[in-house]
């Protein structure tokens, strides 16, 4: 068991440390995937979802009816598609987002696009404050005093006794993450 803890701590440290991710894969369309049959809303579709660098998307078509192509903003928004910046006609493509902004796809078949078969993937930056897992130490404010405005606990006193780091957790009651900004104002 120590084994499997030490070997889990040290896969999570190192796909941080490395920027290796374990994104979420997006199957674009849903059940209804790649089409310009139907009544699949792609701008409604992708304003549902949190593309984040890592994540993968995956575009899923006949390859007899329809493509993929990355294009520019401006290409995107007159629908053309001439100059890609990347094709894709396999009919299973899966693309890995590797830089936050946002990406453009259409279909580059005549009509298509216009149809409404295109979606723009907005990437947002990987956030500082991871959510599930930390790394470091807990402190419970005020340890056995805890977090309270009345009475005259000293809690810069208190700070002054911890070493604190990026990636601890300090607990007053809602659980927090020390940011490199409260790591500066603890100091």
């Amino acid at each position: 068991m120590a084994f499997f803890g030490k070997n889990a701590v040290a896969f999570l440290l190192m796909t941080t440390l490395f920027g290796v991710s374990l994104g979420a894969v997006y199957k674009v369309g849903d059940s209804a995937g790649w089409t310009a049959m139907g009544s699949v809303d792609y701008k409604k579709w992708a304003s549902t979802k949190n593309f984040h660098v890592g994540d993968e998307i995956v575009f899923d078509y006949n390859n007899k009816f329809h493509n993929v192509k990355e294009v520019t903003h401006q290409d995107f928004q007159s629908c053309n598609a001439a100059s890609p910046m990347a094709t894709y006609t396999t009919g299973s493509d899966s693309i890995t987002l590797k830089n936050h902004g946002d990406h453009y796809f259409l279909c580059g078949v005549p009509g298509h696009c216009e149809a409404g078969q295109k979606v723009d993937i907005m990437v947002t930056p990987v956030s500082l404050r991871p959510s599930v897992v930390s790394l470091g130490a807990v402190y419970k404010v005020g340890d056995s005093a805890g977090s309270t405005a009345m009475g005259n606990f000293d809690y810069k006193k208190w700070a002054s006794t911890k070493n604190f780091h990026v990636g601890d957790v300090i607990d007053r009651g809602e659980t927090e993450q020390i940011s490199p900004l409260h790591l500066a104002a603890l100091r």
